[in-house]
C-alpha cells in the first residue's frame, strides 16, 4: 500500500469507531456491529464520505434520528470533509449480518 492508500484505510478505521458510538435506542449494541453499515466509500481527492446504510426494519422507530446520526458521527471524523448517508434496503438486513459479539451480546449464539 502507498502512502495514500494508508491513509485513506486509517480513515476508514477511525469512521467505523466513530459509527460504534451509535446505537439504536431500542437494541443495546452499536450500529456498526449490528451490520447496519453496508459500505463506506471515501473520495480519495475531496475526502467526502458516503455511507451506505439500512435500519432492522422499513419502519424503525429510528429510521429519522440513527442516519442523522451516523451522519454527524462520520462527519466529526478528523480528516473527513463532509458526509453523507444513503438508507438501502438492498440485501434486507438479517441478525446473519451481525458481528459475532453483538449476536452473543443478544444471546443468538
Amino acid at each position: 500500500m502507498n502512502t495514500d492508500e494508508l491513509q485513506i484505510e486509517q480513515l476508514r478505521l477511525d469512521i467505523v469507531e466513530a459509527l460504534r458510538q451509535v446505537y439504536d435506542p431500542e437494541i443495546p449494541v452499536n450500529i456498526y456491529d449490528m451490520g447496519l453499515i453496508y459500505k463506506i466509500d471515501i473520495d480519495q481527492v475531496s475526502m467526502a464520505v458516503h455511507i451506505d446504510m439500512t435500519l432492522t426494519t422499513p419502519n424503525c422507530p429510528a429510521a429519522q434520528e440513527l442516519p442523522a446520526e451516523v451522519q454527524m458521527q462520520a462527519g466529526q471524523v478528523p480528516g473527513v470533509a463532509s458526509a453523507f448517508v444513503d438508507i438501502v434496503w438492498d440485501p434486507p438486513w438479517e441478525p446473519s449480518k451481525m458481528s459475532e459479539e453483538a449476536q452473543f451480546q443478544l444471546g443468538f449464539i
